[in-house]
């Protein structure tokens, strides 16, 4: 990004106006053939929300367009300071009854997803209320009839995947169109 001007998700310069505002969301992308697996499961269960499958660092959070720059100085400086780590996923879970999410569960990595999540929110234009407690995990299945809930809940209770994180992604959205990684943060600062 030169000159301050930014790119939406449509492709387009936009300069950059003191009332436009972005949704941003931070993620850890499920690499293939587990990541792939896993978004075509959220999709066969009819889920309306089906995105690539990630585990949330930041859920979607609206800022002003402005407040891009130092979003992402402030993201570059949480990845340095955070090395690589391995994430184990493994199993399934729930959060029913409060909200109707079934998900692969993180077995390994669980506290460095929440050092990471919590360094990314600590950011004043990234700091919001929480409906729930942070909790790492990849969803599968989410505001579907029950019995495609258990149905997702049955059929990934053996599934495994175990990989290297060695970074996370900013994505954005104009409303117009879905989420598109915006930049990726190499954790321990690339090395």
């Amino acid at each position: 990004m030169a000159g301050g001007r930014v790119r939406d998700v449509a492709g387009s310069d936009a300069a950059p106006n003191s009332e436009d505002t972005i949704q941003i969301g931070i993620a850890v992308d499920i690499p293939e053939p587990w990541g792939g697996l896993l978004t075509r499961r959220r999709v066969e269960a009819g889920d309306p929300q089906a995105v690539p499958a990630h585990v949330t660092l930041l859920g979607p959070t609206e800022i002003p367009v402005r407040a891009l720059p130092p979003v992402e100085e402030h993201l570059a400086r949480v990845a340095a300071a955070h090395l690589p780590f391995t994430l184990h996923l493994r199993g399934t879970g729930t959060f029913r009854p409060v909200t109707q999410v079934v998900f692969v569960t993180v077995a390994a990595g669980i506290s460095e997803c929440e050092l990471l999540a919590s360094a990314i929110n600590s950011a004043p234009e990234l700091r919001r209320e929480m409906r729930f407690p942070y909790h790492p995990h990849v969803t599968v299945a989410q505001d579907v009839p029950p019995e495609v809930l258990d149905k997702a809940y049955e059929d990934l209770a053996d599934f495994s995947a175990l990989f290297e994180v060695e970074a996370f992604t900013l994505f954005s959205h104009s409303g117009a169109t879905r989420w598109q990684p915006r930049r990726d943060f190499r954790l321990g600062g690339g090395r």
